[in-house]
């Protein structure tokens, strides 16, 4: 089985595409069984942000794979395949590897170095494991996966001045409105994203912060971290007309901010407003942009103006693309070693049976052989067929992390007609040797 990915991300399709792809809540768990169904699929994962919608697949196959997951992505987003085939990538194999290792680093971000990308894919994994999707393939994939975002994150300035599409939707708003500290702020939603926008505005210093969401409950615990209050999502229109800064990050796919309530919060008011809309679907509908004293932030106009970009962080991103290429090739040398290990396995364990089989040949012919004696020919017959093995084994599990390892493995199993998937008891003592 190999690895494949099939996704599009803000790099390749337009926003508008985006919010038509992604996927959350049932619409996600349905796709991600959909996908594991297909019969040239053993393991998959969803990942689905507000940036990509990607695929992973362990399959069989690489043709049927990609046809397979492409298909089940039009179906899933009732956008004709022709329209959205023109937006996706393939990556396979140790390509697949690279782009993974490269998003979990932050370098496929709409803002490079953006640190929320790392709960997002440790997400997709629980979902997976949640739903019995990933097996040893992806896990370690993705486990290791996580282990090179952090490191990049701990070893480098990659994610400085906190980095993310919250902290430049921030920028912006300063750019409007002034400094932002001592503002009023109005969050709607209270996930991961409403979370991480009400603890940027916390520590950019906005003491007035207002949370709303449908979950009045989850309202109230989020407002309680950042010292804020919780109104219900009814109250919106009311709050809009209070606020300076509105950040929206619901993506239910209903206009939680309309034009009525916009027009409604600007009547009688002189100062301006900033909405950040950072939901797919989109929250905000478009049309306010019309309206005097308004200005609207979303995931379209950033991907038009391009933000985001190196930041001034070069040197970081070069450091961080070393990361991916070290991990990368940490991480494939590992799995080559673990694929020739059953072989190794097979191959020691039909020495061993093969001595026994010789030494109860022994036995038989000599009966009167001495306990004592007998023990001292099996141990020397066993010392003569380890030297015997030990270098092609370890030649073979060092060859293994050449990317044409599979096929030395394959020639001993040939060689020696090994079935490595029923490999006879061997100790680990043996197996290192």
């Amino acid at each position: 089985m190999t690895m494949l990915i099939v996704g599009l991300s803000h790099r390749t399709a337009p926003v508008a595409l985006l919010e038509r792809v992604t996927v959350s809540g049932d619409a996600l768990l349905k796709l991600l069984h959909d996908v594991r169904q297909d019969e040239h699929v053993s393991e998959a994962m969803v990942v689905s942000t507000c940036n990509r919608v990607e695929l992973y697949a362990d399959v069989d196959k690489f043709h049927g794979g990609v046809t397979a997951l492409t298909d089940l992505l039009a179906a899933h987003s009732d956008v004709p395949q022709e329209q959205l085939t023109r937006h996706l990538y393939v990556h396979y194999e140790e390509r697949a590897v690279h782009h993974l290792f490269s998003v979990a680093c932050g370098l496929d971000s709409m803002v490079v170095g953006e640190g929320q990308i790392l709960g997002q894919i440790r997400s997709a994994l629980r979902t997976a494991q949640h739903e019995g999707s990933v097996g040893p393939t992806l896990n370690e994939l993705v486990q290791h996966a996580l282990r090179a975002g952090k490191r990049a994150h701990s070893e480098t300035g990659i994610d400085r001045a906190g980095a993310s599409l919250v902290g430049v939707g921030l920028d912006l708003a300063g750019r409007v409105l002034g400094p932002i500290k001592g503002r009023r702020a109005l969050v709607v939603g209270a996930g991961s994203m409403s979370a991480l926008s009400a603890a940027t505005l916390a520590r950019a210093g906005v003491t007035n912060i207002v949370i709303a969401n449908r979950t009045y409950e989850r309202a109230v615990r989020l407002a309680e971290t950042v010292g804020g209050r919780a109104v219900e999502l009814t109250e919106v229109t009311a709050e809009l007309a209070q606020a300076d800064l509105v950040v929206s990050c619901v993506g239910a796919g209903n206009r939680a901010i309309t034009t009525d309530m916009v027009l409604a919060a600007m009547a009688g008011r002189s100062r301006p407003l900033f909405l950040l809309d950072l939901a797919l679907p989109h929250d905000v509908d478009p049309g306010v942009r019309t309206f005097p004293g308004v200005t609207l932030v979303d995931l379209d106009s950033m991907q038009q103006a391009g933000i985001g970009g190196d930041g001034g962080r070069g040197a970081e991103i070069e450091a961080v693309r070393a990361i991916v290429v070290e991990e990368v090739a940490a991480y494939l040398d590992q799995t080559r070693a673990a694929r020739v290990t059953p072989t190794v396995i097979a191959l020691r364990s039909r020495a061993a049976a093969v001595v026994e089989a010789e030494m109860g040949r022994l036995t038989a012919r000599v009966p009167e052989l001495d306990g004592k004696l007998k023990d001292e020919v099996a141990h020397m017959v066993r010392r003569v067929v380890d030297k015997l093995l030990h270098e092609p084994t370890v030649r073979v599990k060092q060859l293994a992390a050449s990317p044409a390892g599979d096929h030395y493995a394959e020639a001993l199993r040939e060689l020696f007609n090994l079935d490595p998937k029923a490999p006879g008891a061997v100790s680990r003592m043996e197996l290192e040797q």
